[in-house]
């Protein structure tokens, strides 16, 4: 067995003649195993809400998003999108042309973004999540429906299950005529059904989509759109599909997944979770670096022990590894311990919800939690790099004064 490290162990576990240094020890490993504890809770609650926030988006969201590199449209009738369409990877292949138009309802009116979607677009199980009000439905026996998003249904008050009133849409005409005595004449104005409304987010929620060919007729659109909006079966990569469509159509188009697609919201949960990560850190690095007065009482307490190894031939390598040692198992031991509480105490918060947001109504009621290995290996290398250094600079201490203490013991 290793000398120090034995020797180390026995230091741990041995009775001390003063009990404070038991108390001064005992306190360090609490420190660290709190800190640990609270550092793995606090990364599984934010990976919860990144979790929740990214679902919302991804309902609407689709994995792939082909759009121009230039231009606001495109032709989608060449033969690599025909083929793009049958791909076996493709499980919905949705043509999008949207642009700002002019809504009006009653005596209301507002500007919004106006979404025609193809009918694959409806292919989304998860549409009907985000239903607040009425139905998803595009086209019924009574002809085209669309669904508006609750931030503007809220604006105009659409009433969704008055049959009587349609929401207006105005766009304007692509070759205006600057004769045209009424201004009504420059724009395509067209009526529509209100089927449902829609919540995901307010980026979202200041639109209405509507069937691709309404918004062809209102945009005076024959053949070009916007994007293609692109979800793939169960199972399939992500990432080479997106690289293998890439090399296809080469820079006249951009190709994005989703978080490309939400570039600005996946860099703030992120931004935020290793803020949240620092600031508690150094709270940890302060528990942690109370072992230099724990190492400090214990050298003191084993003065004779140290006179003695000296006096047996014992290096000053040999025994500043033995306090590195002792160090190191006070804290990984409240590490380790910490890790573990955190897991559990993550584990009961997913199965029962103790610890509840405030508001009954809101979207959830519990803290979410979502546990990931890689935090528990993020924490365990953070707390091992700092116990090291703290340990180190403390047995360091330890054996400064080696010459001095055999002279006096």
């Amino acid at each position: 067995m290793n000398t120090p490290f034995y020797i180390a162990k026995r230091y741990l576990f041995a009775k001390k003649s003063t009990n404070a240094i038991n108390l001064i020890s005992g306190i360090s490993m609490v420190g660290v195993l709190v800190g640990s504890a609270a550092l793995i809770i606090i990364l599984s609650v934010f990976n919860g809400f990144e979790t929740v926030v990214l679902n919302m988006f991804n309902t609407i969201t689709p994995q792939i998003a082909i759009t121009p590199a230039k231009g606001k449209t495109f032709n989608p009738n060449t033969a690599y999108f025909t083929q793009l369409k049958n791909h076996k990877d493709v499980y919905s292949f949705t043509e999008v042309l949207q642009e700002n138009a002019l809504l009006k309802y009653n005596n209301k009116q507002a500007v919004g973004m106006v979404k025609g979607v193809s009918f694959d677009y409806l292919k989304n199980n998860k549409l009907d999540s985000t239903i607040k009000e009425g139905r998803f439905v595009l086209h019924n026996q009574s002809g085209y429906n669309a669904v508006i998003g609750s931030a503007l249904q809220s604006y105009l008050a659409v009433n969704t299950v008055d049959p009587f009133t349609e929401l207006e849409i105005y766009s304007p005409k692509k070759n205006i005529s600057v004769s045209n005595i009424n201004p009504a004449d420059d724009f395509i104005i067209k009526s529509i059904r209100v089927s449902g409304v829609f919540e995901v987010q307010q980026e979202f929620d200041n639109g209405i989509i509507v069937p691709l060919e309404f918004a062809r007729e209102l945009l005076g659109e024959e053949k070009d759109v916007s994007s293609i909006e692109i979800n793939l079966q169960p199972g399939t990569d992500v990432d080479h599909f997106q690289e293998e469509v890439v090399s296809k159509v080469g820079k006249t188009f951009e190709v994005r997944n989703r978080a490309q697609q939400n570039r600005s919201l996946y860099h703030i949960l992120n931004t935020e979770k290793w803020a949240v990560y620092i600031i508690l850190t150094f709270i940890l690095i302060i528990a942690i670096f109370n072992i230099i007065g724990s190492l400090t009482m214990l050298v003191i307490d084993k003065l004779k022990d140290i006179a003695i190894l000296s006096s047996l031939g014992a290096e000053k390598k040999l025994i500043k590894r033995i306090f590195l040692f002792e160090g190191m198992m006070i804290t990984m031991s409240g590490c380790i311990l910490g890790l573990i509480i955190g897991l559990l105490f993550c584990l009961f918060q997913q199965r029962t919800g103790l610890i509840k947001m405030g508001e009954e109504n809101t979207l959830i009621s519990a803290y979410p939690i979502a546990l990931k290995w890689k935090d528990f290996v993020l924490v365990f290398i953070t707390v091992g790099i700092f116990s090291f250094l703290a340990s180190a600079l403390s047995s360091s201490l330890s054996v400064k004064k080696i010459g001095q203490i055999n002279q006096t013991i």
